[in-house]
């Protein structure tokens, strides 16, 4: 009986609690009443809401005093050909390496077209990933489960997104072959449902790792890994380890047969230190500029390299873009590719759609307070291709080689205006010649490291 009155005493407690609170802090039945009368089915208002009813509001909030298409003429444009298509998958990061890459050769060797093969350079990005997960699940393993670093590690056991680091640390390694080497499988074509059983057996080998003696945790981990192997082998293929291919000139007409390595293939016909040869610069107007910064447990790699940028202002980068693109050399480019974009037209220009007028509201929020706020962040790597300069040498517009096939945006491109570049544009890797001795200088800095969960440093897909 005292047991009973005691719970019926903390209940009530609990009730007048939560009546308190509600008081304070809750929505009220009167100011339920003057919510309410915010909407007072005027015509405006039922026009809008029965437009909305069976529309979508992009399509709705499309500008129609900025429909007519931006001229497609660039003064200048790297000599690209051919357009990649990631379909459905995250890997829109390592179609953009390689596609930076593939520029590159089928310029100076005059190729009819070439397509490096994503699918070998994706088959080993997640046999390292599985390695970096169980490793670090190791190196953790005296940490309680609902640490942050474990809570984050087993919600982020693996993807196939990821960063500039990967394309980089993963090529030196395992060198890349020609797609007809290691072709596209379904698998490797729609990769969710590969992921999910690969977080299965991550997150399950994490549970028996944390249990184990640590002169238990290094054999184990390799069978455990023996494993992932063989399901990345019966989803996406056997990467080969030698492979003969025939070169031919933009005529046609065969240049050479040889046998290649990945690793000999990559050095004959690409060459650069990608570790060594490129930096990676952010704008980032929320962190202080002319900073290094490094992320935590943010690479593909347990023994490569973490995510190392530079965070300059926006002319700064520009100046760096435009000079690689001068001469004649793409680079990795990410952003928030899906703010006001027009997929019909292929463009990417914040007059595209008038969020504003269709709701009646205002949204101000600047490039800072939009990353502050979990409003705007990279989303997308794209190859950056072309910029249009006006007399003065300021540029106009962008344009970037997407990976999303031929027949989306305009030609497989998408170009942006200027503004939007400003406002939507977060990371640009460019090769260091391009860059000046004093900026170059800044990255010499220790780098302040950032946690893995910080919300600029999802992976790009």
């Amino acid at each position: 009986m005292k047991r009973l009155i005691l719970c019926l005493a903390v209940m009530m407690l609990g009730i007048v609690g939560a009546i308190a609170q509600t008081k304070d802090g809750g929505i009220s039945e009167d100011m339920l009443s003057r919510i309410r009368q915010g909407y007072q089915g005027t015509p405006e208002q039922k026009a809008v809401k029965n437009a909305l009813a069976s529309n979508s509001i992009s399509a709705l909030a499309i500008n129609s005093e900025n429909l007519s298409m931006i001229d497609t003429h660039f003064s200048h444009r790297v000599k690209t050909k051919g357009i990649t298509n990631q379909k459905s998958s995250g890997r829109c990061w390592l179609f953009t390496g390689l596609n930076v890459l593939r520029a590159k050769m089928i310029d100076k060797y005059e190729l009819p077209g070439f397509e490096f093969s994503q699918n070998y350079n994706s088959f080993y990005d997640l046999l390292e990933k599985s390695n970096l997960f169980l490793q670090a699940i190791i190196d953790t393993k005296d940490l309680p489960l609902e640490d942050r670093k474990v809570d984050w590690l087993l919600k982020n056991a693996i993807g196939d997104g990821g960063q500039f680091t990967g394309v980089s640390n993963l090529i030196m390694k395992y060198g890349v072959v020609p797609k007809e080497a290691m072709p596209e499988t379904y698998q490797s074509d729609n990769t969710g449902q590969m992921g999910m059983i690969l977080k299965w057996k991550l997150r399950e080998y994490a549970l028996e790792l944390r249990g184990l003696k640590n002169n238990q945790t290094k054999a184990r981990k390799e069978a455990m890994l023996t494993e992932i192997y063989r399901i990345l082998v019966e989803c996406l293929g056997v990467p080969p380890t030698e492979f003969e291919w025939t070169r031919y000139d933009k005529q046609g007409k065969a240049v050479s047969t040889k046998k290649y390595t990945p690793k000999s293939f990559y050095q004959e016909f690409i060459g650069d230190d990608l570790e060594k040869n490129y930096i990676m610069v952010m704008n980032d107007p929320s962190r202080e500029y002319n900073k290094v910064y490094e992320i935590e447990y943010d690479r593909h790699v347990y023994d490569g390299e973490n995510w190392v940028y530079l965070n300059l202002p926006i002319e700064k980068v520009k100046e760096l873009a435009i000079a690689s693109i001068k001469d004649n050399t793409a680079m990795y480019f990410s952003c928030d590719v899906g703010k006001f974009s027009n997929s019909k037209k292929g463009t990417l220009d914040i007059k595209n759609m008038d969020y504003e007028s269709l709701f009646r509201t205002k949204f101000p929020m600047d490039k800072k307070q939009r990353i502050q706020t979990f409003s705007s962040g990279s989303s997308h790597a794209m190859t950056l291709i072309a910029v249009d300069l006006d007399e003065a040498g300021k540029p106009k517009k962008w344009m970037v080689e997407n990976s999303w096939g031929a027949s989306s945006g305009y030609q497989g491109n998408l170009i942006m205006t200027d503004e939007w570049f400003d406002n939507y544009m977060f990371r640009v890797v460019v090769e260091k010649k391009y860059v000046p001795a004093d900026i170059m200088k800044l990255m010499e800095q220790k780098p302040i490291m950032l946690p893995s969960w910080d919300p600029m440093f999802a992976p790009e897909e």
